[in-house]
């Protein structure tokens, strides 16, 4: 059982937990809570993880330390594998799991509704950055928002102070180049989703810009030592440190640091600040940058001379003979480091254990700085690759026999009881609360002598908190009216011992007959598979950029368009009304992901203009845009961005007042035809066609402009657009399954997106005859559609 959240005198110090090693080095360093993923269902796929009994136990050892442990549920999920999210989520509320971590409002609303005993925490891949999405989330029952990680101080410190939801900032680790939960571009290239928790980090390759070559996407790592206290000052509940792909080590020196800075008293802090970058320096990180939080316009998050490797780096392979690597080490090396060789071209590193050092011919366990080495290498690499080392064989560490040996010793959680005692001549009767449970028993005790104790409510707790190995802990004994007796102890025991023994055998009973109900209804609420029908009349939307262009509506074929919410289209559409009039309801508003509270006014004024025009359709694409809507008469449909991967996500959508969901755009045809042939509420579209947005972000890349395209050591093109503090990284390449109209209406499907926003006028005609008569788009990809989803 989770104790109600107490708002700590400093911000909790949360750290990652992608292994046991991990998990033990962050509960010796001095963590407050880890946050672990599970085998399924969790945003590091690669790491490690833990299974469901492992994790049982993590959570028992942790609260008997009196701190916490949350679970990443933070993917998107399928349909299909909705039943055994149910599975999970029951094993997570039964082992007493802190929170859970989730991006998929389908997981959110299961919680909701069949597993409460679980709090939800808002991972950063919902995207939330402004003030009304961390309140639409609050209001929603959210008990924390992970802010995205966009956001400078003050927007911070304005989002904690206002919103009422604790608030969560990552403060050290990886950054991702492209705005958390809204990259595409893994999935784009092989259908590995970063929302499902696969990134291949394509960010970290190499690309050249004309006659440039750089690391363009390869972002720094985020280090915050200084601005700890301003973070605490702001408000911010837990400070998160990212790393679930991480080494033991690297979880042991980041919590060491920020633990000493968080603990050092206000007179001390620039000395502890200074003790903790020390620190750092042996987390193997990459180059360090405060980020967005110290700047709007920072300089230092990717540097395109910089590779992204993480680890210290030790140089260049010199040469290659055999399986032997030669290079000028610029650190100490030890036999049992673990280094990685980043390669020269835009392929993945390999990482490999040092198991033999040679300084010339002669073999040696260890090498100083500035020696000229020579590993043995499981690996074939080339001169001119790069040596990194990850982790060190004299830093912290435990085993993982040694960790599975730990954790075999815990036991499973104790459970809270409260009781309440009292005599009625003869007979003690016990009542007991715990688990949800209730429970009575009483006691023949027989005539008992006076007492000279007046607190009798004390003796008594003294004698019900010896819970032993009972499943219980004593979280609180009243004994009102309890008269001054002497009770002997052995029959006090007696009592004590046969008490709690029948309500372990209650409570046991209560606990998975409640946990089976509860498994039970969730798997019932799940929405039945349906029975396709052909859509015989279909629409089809056309998603353009400009008011002027409105005209395409008198086109054959076109039954809608969808208009971003611009400051360039809100001008015009004074001036466009009168063309317009009568065609108001064919025209769909769209807001853009992206609205940072300063720019909170401009939409409001805009969304008033709009429907003071006769505007009622509006598309939404974040969370945050609910709120700016409440309280109008107007038509709500969603986009790709706001995530319907599965059934759940749209009901959780319709019971917000959605009329049309857009299907998500990394999804692949067979999770697609159940969801449109499924029975609810919400007419759902799919994207047909367009630019696939591979990543948006707020850095800007160095030295790049829109005028060429970045082209990768494949020869794959992408297209640069700036637009204000954001841009877009899109794929050459369009997306298009046109090709499958048919297939998708036998699906259900009878609601079509063209996105012609990035075609040449040229070309819109000949899309949009390819749609028409269910034909392919040449020179086209069709993204995850057919290849699948991962």
């Amino acid at each position: 059982m989770t104790k109600p959240y107490e708002q700590p005198k400093k911000p909790e110090l949360l750290a990652p937990a992608g292994s046991l090693e991990a998990f033990f080095a962050a509960m010796e360093k001095g963590a407050d809570a880890v946050y672990a993923g599970l085998r399924e269902f969790s945003a590091r796929a690669k790491a490690k993880n833990l299974s469901l009994p492992q994790m049982e136990r993590m959570v028992a050892y942790a609260h008997g330390l009196g701190r916490k442990v949350y679970i990443t549920l933070n993917t998107l999920v399928k349909e299909g594998e909705l039943p055994q999210l149910v599975e999970t989520l029951a094993a997570l509320e039964a082992m007493g799991a802190d929170a859970v971590i989730l991006q998929d409002l389908g997981v959110a609303r299961l919680i909701r509704d069949h597993f409460p005993g679980l709090p939800r925490h808002a991972s950063t891949q919902m995207t939330i950055h402004n003030l009304p999405g961390a309140r639409m989330l609050r209001d929603m029952g959210f008990e924390r928002v992970v802010l995205a990680r966009e956001l400078h101080l003050d927007d911070i410190r304005h989002i904690s102070r206002e919103s009422g939801v604790e608030i969560e900032c990552f403060i050290h680790g990886a950054l991702c180049f492209a705005i958390s939960g809204q990259c595409y571009f893994s999935s784009f290239l092989g259908g590995h989703s970063g929302n499902r928790g696969r990134c291949a980090q394509p960010c970290r390759r190499h690309y050249r810009y004309r006659q440039n070559e750089g690391y363009f996407f390869s972002t720094n790592d985020l280090s915050t030592v200084d601005l700890i206290p301003d973070l605490a000052a702001a408000g911010v509940s837990s400070l998160k440190i990212e790393g679930r792909m991480k080494s033991a080590e690297y979880v042991a020196s980041v919590v060491e640091a920020y633990r000493l800075v968080l603990d050092a008293p206000e007179r001390k802090r620039a000395e502890a600040a200074a003790r903790a970058k020390e620190i750092l320096k042996f987390s193997f990180g990459r180059v360090p940058t405060k980020g967005f939080m110290a700047s709007r316009t920072p300089t230092d998050i990717a540097i395109p001379t910089l590779r992204g490797a993480t680890g210290r780096f030790l140089g260049e392979v010199k040469s290659v003979r055999g399986d032997r690597l030669t290079f000028e080490t610029k650190d100490r090396l030890f036999v049992g480091d673990r280094v990685r060789v980043q390669p020269k071209s835009d392929m993945a590193g390999k990482a490999f254990t040092v198991k033999d050092i040679f300084v010339g011919k002669e073999r040696v366990k260890s090498a100083r700085e500035r020696s000229i080495v020579t590993v043995v290498s499981p690996f074939a690499f080339k001169a001119g690759d790069a040596v990194f080392k990850v982790s060190s064989e004299t830093a912290f560490t435990m085993s993982e026999n040694a960790c599975l040996k730990r954790l075999d010793a815990v036991k499973p959680g104790k459970i809270p009881c409260a009781l309440e005692l009292s005599l009625a001549g003869e007979t003690l009767r016990i009542a007991a609360r715990a688990a949800g449970a209730e429970f009575a028993a009483e006691f023949p005790v027989g005539l008992l002598e006076p007492s000279t104790t007046s607190d009798m409510a004390g003796v008594l707790r003294a004698q019900f908190s010896r819970t032993g190995e009972t499943p219980f802990e004593l979280l609180g004994l009243d004994a009102p009216g309890f008269p001054s007796v002497l009770i002997p102890p052995a029959r006090l025991k007696d009592i004590r011992r046969d008490f709690y023994r029948r309500l372990g055998e209650k409570v046991a009973a209560g606990v998975a007959q409640r946990r089976a109900e509860a498994r039970k209804r969730a798997l019932a609420s799940l929405v039945p598979p349906g029975h396709p029908r052909r859509e015989v009349k279909s629409e089809v939307t056309v998603r353009i950029e400009h008011l002027r262009d409105a005209a395409i509506l008198r086109q054959q074929g076109v039954d809608a368009i969808i208009l971003p919410v611009s400051r360039a289209n809100i001008h015009q559409v004074p001036l466009a009304a009168r063309k317009l009039r009568g065609d108001e309801g064919r025209i769909i508003w769209h807001l853009p992901f992206v609205i940072f509270d300063a720019d909170l006014p401009f939409y409001e004024e805009a969304v008033a203009l709009l429907t003071g025009q006769g505007f009622r359709r509006f598309e939404l694409s974040n969370l945050s845009h609910f709120p700016l809507l409440a309280g109008r008469d107007v038509e709500l449909s969603t986009d790709y961005r706001l995530f319907s991967l599965n059934t759940q996500a749209i009901m959780a959508w319709h019971e917000l007042g959605v009329t049309t969901s857009t299907l998500y755009i990394e999804d692949d045809v067979e999770n697609m035809a159940v969801l449109l042939g499924a029975p609810v509420p919400v007419r759902r579209r799919v994207l047909v066609y367009g630019g696939v947005p591979a990543m948006t972000t707020r850095v800007a890349i160095k030295g790049v402009k829109g005028d060429a395209p970045l082209v990768s050591d494949r020869g794959e093109e992408y297209e640069v657009a700036v637009r204000g503090d954001l841009t877009t990284i899109t794929p050459a390449v369009r997306f298009s399954v046109t090709h499958f109209r048919g297939r998708l209406q036998e699906a259900g499907c009878g609601s079509f997106v063209v996105d012609l926003s990035q075609a040449p006028r040229e070309r819109w005609r000949p899309i949009l005859d390819a749609l028409a008569r269910g034909e392919g788009v040449p020179g086209t990809s069709e993204f995850n559609f057919v290849m699948g989803l991962v």
